[in-house]
Formats: structure tokens, sequence, C-alpha cells
């Protein structure tokens, strides 16, 4: 299945060049864009305290919804499960 992204879509991804290409201009590379997801129990509001997270086949990328341009944490998907079961448990 392809998804077809609107320009809402594509403003919100976040792209990334493969840390094997060579910075040369003439470079094959493919970029690759994450699709950040904030939670839906997260308010609107600038000041909400919310992480994001960026699922991908064999990690999940967590940002502060606050800094988005700022460093992020990658985990495993069995990492993050356990995570979840954890807090959901509080």
């Amino acid at each position: 299945m392809i998804r077809k992204a609107s320009a809402r879509d594509v403003s919100e991804l976040a792209w990334f060049k493969s840390s094997y290409s060579s910075d040369g201009n003439e470079a094959d590379c493919v970029e690759v864009a994450l699709d950040w997801r904030k939670s839906s129990y997260s308010s609107n509001s600038s000041e909400a305290d919310c992480i994001e997270v960026a699922p991908t086949p064999t990690t999940i990328h967590i940002r502060d919804s606050k800094t988005t341009l700022g460093p992020h944490l990658t985990v495993t998907p069995t990492t993050w499960a356990a995570f979840i079961t954890y807090a959901a448990q509080r």
C-alpha cells in the first residue's frame, strides 16, 4: 500500500540522510523521513509536557514535543513495548 501524503503531512516529516552517504554533491543518496506522532492524550498547548514517537520496523524514535529539532532517543520495539507496559502499571 502506498500512502499519498498531503502538503500538511510532508511539512511535518523530519528528513535525514543515511550515515553511509558521502558529503559530495554527486553522491547517490536516499533521504528518509520519520513520521512523528504525538499522543492523543496531550493537549495542543505549547506548554504541554509531551513526547512524540516515530516508529519504524526496527526502531522507535522518541523526542520532546517542545524541542523537535533537539536530540532524540532511539530504542528497539521490544524496549519500547517494555516501557509502555511498565508505564501503564503506574
